[in-house]
């Protein structure tokens, strides 16, 4: 020993270091700052001898690791950059290490923060780290001081400590990974609370430690790691994200327990594949790929009947998806149990960007399990059903291609069996959305046989009878995606499909997106049928929708879905109601009757109107309108002019003599029929013209004007005296509108008065015609004037004595003679008829 230390005091006698090493203990400063300067000049930066170098640092050691403690700032930086600078250029660093780790526990392994510094922290903890990469299985010593120590400044308040520090702790655990394994424990907990800091790269350093200490520590705290890991998955920094990518990949390739945790680790990976930066998800699906194969060559045995008869495809797979190989298909067989039922979970959560993700991995989960989906439909069914009412449109498109892959890989008698019975329970648009999507996944080889259920059940009343227009419009897509998928062999239920869009067309409010969608559906079931077009579906199947409607029609009321389909197929199915009238005309008069509804009836006569003003390209389309007409003049008619108070009651007498009218423009009653129900009729019209509602007079005016024109001089002469008075009665009216009218039909009312007319008999009647009209000659409206004008013409041909002597006793008191006097020219331009 005595040799040793003349050696050793020697060297430093030699260096001329005594001195300086005197000087560490010096009460100034500055002396000791410049003893630091002078130790490293004349060693380290002298770039001695290695073994003098040894020599030297074992005997300035101790006094320099003095000064780590130093007041001066500047004097324990120099403290420490000398010691880092030996440790760097010594050949047997672990020799210095029983001094060195006292004094570096003291100075950041302490409760509370020793060295204030947090410059010199970290110049500490990269010496720490240099320590590690310089030493061997030495380290293993002294790892309860380094875990003190990292266990501190992993969450020191310097981010630059927290990085070196967690780069620090992944060193240790690749180089004494059989000691470490007893003490990775401890470095979990403040690694977990660095991977939430602020700065992505503490987040990524945090997470590579991890990643490291627990690959080659205590595997057990796998689960304990895994949520703060899933959360970062969210991360706004893709370096973030990538480093959990390649931490999950790492694991599920490497990890020596990770067949207890492929649970746990391939939602991580797999979450990955689906990320918005392109890198990312390449390298997830590298890494998925080379976890598959890992498997498949570690269970080459189990798997070797797979292997050997294994396919590269599988018929219909996703377009532009590659299909994974066999090791990550049989990992989702064997872990969808444990993974889909959390997946579903999270399909659910408050947080968007949570479902959104979810989403995503449950695309990535079908793609990989294909058809052993199977065996979870029931769950992912409910779980699609929820996702697919989401709010975020984000989450509900992920859903739906997932929805499109359980058809490309489930038969559809499972999934038929499942969906279509909860739509009959509880129809909604979520289900039909899932169904949608399910059959535009599906081959039409596969569903053929299960066109029938699917399109009956689409048919149901419950099901097809919907108003809200997100319902709407997911039925619209089923039938679009059966038609799309299926093709021809959607003909034997084109009924079916019919049935379905004409009643979302008519239950259709304000939607003009679903309108425009119904009508495009309607369009291309004619063409899959190789139809002329949509009219020729009407002449197929409003026969066979109407006997559906018809058992029913006599509880409809205004809100019936049956009655607006009714009302929508009348009017839509063009030349073949012409056909129908049979049916359609009971189900009308039902519906009309006194007794029913006011806000019904007038529905009917609404629909009468439309029906009668086109009625050679509907109702009597194929002429067979006038065998009904006289009903619907007796039974439909003039059983609603009946006066009754209320408003709603004058509603419906305008829209009964508004279709009476539009029956006569129409020319669909006959004259023959026409004078079967006279009488009726001008009951019920005389007692219109004195109506309160004004519509109710003009339309009637204009009602009487065409029964005059139709029956021209076969008008029973008592008749007519039966009207005039009530004519004469609407010259009076407020409205010019309705004077101007009753001028016109007078003007038709002198035609019908034929040769045989006995003026004689019927004189005094005609005396007060001409009285009455000769009044209104001198209206102060021009408008009036002229028509009356144009009226009393034609009543002179009547009666010209008549008439001469009405104007020549009457002229006198008119403001305007000037008519009078072209009045009495005309008459005496006329022939004699006065016999």
């Amino acid at each position: 020993m005595a040799s040793e230390e003349t050696i050793q005091t020697s060297a430093v006698q030699n260096l001329g270091l005594q001195r300086h090493i005197n000087c560490l203990t010096d009460d100034n400063r500055t002396t000791r700052r410049r003893a630091l300067d002078s130790l490293r000049k004349e060693t380290v930066d002298k770039k001695l001898e290695p073994s003098v170098l040894q020599e030297v640092f074992v005997e300035i050691l101790k006094p320099v690791l003095k000064s780590f403690s130093d007041p001066v700032e500047k004097c324990r930086e120099l403290a420490i950059q000398l010691v880092d600078g030996f440790l760097s250029a010594i050949p047997d660093p672990p020799e210095t290490l029983p001094y060195i780790f006292p004094t570096l526990v003291q100075r950041l392994g302490q409760k509370d923060i020793t060295e204030s510094s947090e410059e010199l922290r970290l110049m500490l903890v990269e010496t720490l780290t240099r320590i590690v990469d310089l030493s061997g299985q030495e380290l293993a010593v002294y790892l309860d001081d380094i875990i003190k120590i990292l266990q501190r400044t992993i969450v020191d308040p310097f981010p630059d400590v927290k990085k070196e520090s967690c780069r620090c702790a992944g060193k240790v655990a690749m180089k004494i990974p059989q000691h470490f394994h007893m003490q990775s424990e401890s470095l979990v907990k403040p690694l977990l609370v660095t991977i939430s800091h602020q700065h992505s790269k503490v987040r990524v350093a945090a997470i590579k430690a991890i990643h490291t200490c627990i690959q080659y520590g205590n595997n057990k705290n796998v689960e304990d790691v895994v949520s703060h890991l899933a959360q970062r998955l969210f991360d706004d920094s893709a370096s973030v994200r990538m480093a959990v990518t390649e931490l999950s990949g790492g694991w599920l390739l490497d990890l020596p327990d990770r067949y207890s945790f492929h649970h746990k680790l391939i939602p991580l990976l797999l979450s990955s594949v689906s990320d918005d930066v392109p890198e990312i998800a390449d390298r997830a699906m590298q890494l998925w790929r080379e976890v598959g194969n890992k498997y498949q060559q570690e269970n080459e045995d189990e798997l070797k009947d797979k292997i050997d008869f294994t396919y590269s495809k599988v018929a219909h797979f996703p377009e532009g998806e590659e299909r994974p190989n066999l090791g990550c298909r049989t990992l989702i067989f064997r872990e969808l149990s444990k993974i889909l039922p959390a997946c579903l979970r999270e399909l659910s959560d408050w947080v968007v960007n949570t479902r959104v993700k979810a989403a995503s991995l449950l695309y990535t989960l079908l793609l990989n399990s294909e058809d052993y989906t199977t065996m979870h439909m029931e769950p992912l069914l409910a779980g699609l059903y929820r996702a697919c009412a989401d709010e975020e449109k984000q989450v509900r498109n992920k859903v739906i291609k997932s929805a499109e892959l359980v058809g490309c890989f489930v038969e559809p008698e499972i999934y038929c069996q499942l969906i279509l019975p909860a739509l009959e329970r509880q129809p909604g648009a979520n289900i039909l959305m899932v169904l949608a999507a399910i059959i535009r996944g599906c081959r039409q080889e596969h569903i053929g046989t299960h066109l029938r259920s699917i399109c009956d059940t689409l048919a149901l009343p419950d099901v097809c009878r919907a108003e809200e227009p997100q319902y709407q419009h997911q039925l619209l897509s089923c039938v679009q995606a059966i038609l799309t998928v299926g093709q021809q062999e959607t003909a034997p239920y084109s009924l079916q499909l019919f049935t379905v869009l004409v009643s979302t067309m008519a239950l259709c409010r304000d939607s003009g997106v679903v309108m425009e969608q119904a009508q495009n559906t309607l369009q291309q079931l004619a063409d899959v049928q190789a139809l002329s077009g949509v009219q020729q579906l009407y002449t197929s199947h409003t026969q066979q929708v109407l006997q559906v409607l018809e058992p029913s029609h006599s509880h409809w009321t205004t809100l019936s879905p049956e009655r607006i389909i009714f009302d929508t197929i009348l009017l839509q199915a063009g030349p073949v109601v012409g056909d129908l009238l049979s049916q359609i005309i009971p189900i009308m008069e039902t519906n009309v009757h006194p007794d029913k509804d006011h806000e019904l009836r007038l529905k009917f006569f609404t629909l009468l109107s439309k029906l009668l003003i086109n009625a050679e390209n509907t109702v009597n389309a194929s002429g067979k309108f006038g065998e009904f007409a006289l009903g619907v003049v007796e039974r439909m008619v003039l059983v609603n002019c009946v006066w009754q108070a209320g408003r709603t009651a004058g509603a419906i007498r305008t829209i009964a003599v508004s279709s009476l009218w539009a029956l006569l423009k129409s020319g669909l009653l006959s004259v023959q029929q026409a004078n079967t129900v006279m009488d009726d009729m001008l009951t019920q019209l005389v007692s219109l013209l004195d109506d309160d509602i004004q519509s109710t007079r003009l339309i009637t005016c204009r009602v009487l004007n065409h029964l005059l024109n139709l029956c021209g001089t076969t008008f029973d002469p008592d008749r007519l005296n039966k009207v005039y008075p009530e004519l004469l009665k609407r010259l009076d009216d407020n409205s010019d509108e309705i004077r101007v009218a009753v001028a016109k039909t007078f003007s038709t009312f002198f035609t019908c008065i034929s040769d045989d007319y006995d003026r004689t008999l019927y004189k005094a009647h005609l005396e007060f015609m001409f009285k009455g009209l000769l009044v209104h000659l001198d209206d102060t409206d021009e408008r009036i004037q002229d028509n009356m004008l144009g009226v009393l013409k034609q009543a002179a041909r009547v009666h010209p004595s008549l008439m001469q002597q009405e104007i020549t006793a009457v002229k006198h008191k008119h403001r305007t003679p000037k008519y009078c006097d072209e009045l009495l020219q005309h008459i005496q331009a006329l022939p004699t008829q006065d016999s």
